[in-house]
């Protein structure tokens, strides 16, 4: 290729501002990628949604549990959507909206995942209760039996 051709079909390098003749940044640039002080915001707020939880609970200022609980786990919903925001970069307009669509099928799956396991051990819990194992051994040993463990040292 001569010089003038060259001039007048410059390359994709030359055509686009990148002098070095390669571009090593293939940003979107419609991206959002952050700032100093959006990552500031973004630390500050993980930094307080963290240590509040750790003062609930070593304070034990919320005296019931199950109420503690709930204002953990929703302090950690609003942690995950702080770090979502300000160190993911997530939104709408990123990647067309497939950012948002993946993250809607995540929760999905853990949401099922969560419900079928806390379903099993609230069905393991209810059908192992105390006193349970008593009542299935009165029914399965033969009262005969039973008289016998009761006669026999060390059997009870």
């Amino acid at each position: 290729m001569s010089a003038q051709q060259h001039q007048e079909h410059p390359s994709h390098a030359e055509k686009y501002g990148h002098q070095d003749g390669f571009d090593v940044h293939h940003h979107d640039h419609t991206a959002d990628h952050g700032s100093l002080k959006s990552y500031t915001i973004g630390f500050v707020l993980a930094v307080i949604l963290t240590a509040i939880p750790f003062w609930l609970v070593m304070g034990n200022v919320i005296e019931k549990s199950s109420t503690a609980g709930f204002v953990l786990l929703g302090l950690a919903v609003v942690q995950i959507v702080v770090h979502m925001i300000y160190f993911l970069h997530m939104n709408s307009k990123s990647e067309g909206g497939w950012t948002i669509l993946a993250l809607i099928f995540t929760i999905m799956v853990v949401v099922i995942m969560l419900a079928g396991s806390l379903w099993v051990m609230y069905h393991l819990n209810h059908n192992m209760m105390p006193g349970m194992s008593q009542d299935l051994l009165q029914e399965a040993v033969p009262g005969s039996m039973q008289n016998m463990q009761h006669n026999m040292p060390g059997m009870k």
